[in-house]
């Protein structure tokens, strides 16, 4: 922006170099016209700096909005993560002390055998029915629907 400043410059050494005065009506016309030309130049150097100063504060936020996309994305992936980790495991209540457990499904369907982390309760999962032991009978099934309806 000097550029623009040091044009004005020249028409004001110009103008004293031609020995203008403001005693002629042309020559005080001329002479506002460049101080109004100098005031505007010194403005814009003015408007321009505080561009700058505005283009740096938002690189800085750009910097500063990408750091916390990349922090969302990182917590967004943890949060999915969990919810897949969650989708593979079963809540289930200790027989003997009531305890809320969560067990993973794959040792529920292979039969395998937990100890409840509260009393030390040995829980067996196995197909067989409780009522009356058969390996995938109708009765058991039929008392889940009536307790879920």
């Amino acid at each position: 922006m000097s550029y623009m400043y040091e044009r004005v410059s020249y028409l004001k050494g110009l103008a004293e170099g031609m020995e203008m005065s403001d005693s002629t009506k042309e020559g005080k016309l001329l002479l506002n016209i460049i101080n109004i030309l100098e005031e505007f130049a010194e403005e814009m150097e003015e408007v321009y700096e505080e561009l700058d100063e505005i283009s740096e504060s938002v690189m800085e936020l750009d910097d500063y909005i990408e750091a916390v996309d990349e922090d969302l994305a990182e917590l967004e992936e943890d949060i999915y993560e969990l919810e897949d980790f969650q989708d593979d495991f079963e809540e289930i209540e200790c027989p003997d002390c009531g305890e809320t457990i969560f067990v993973d499904g794959q040792l529920i369907d292979k039969g395998e055998e937990i100890e409840c982390p509260s009393c030390g309760l040995i829980i067996e999962f196995s197909d067989e029915c409780d009522c009356c032991g058969d390996d995938e009978c109708d009765c058991c099934k039929e008392e889940e629907t009536e307790e879920k309806a």
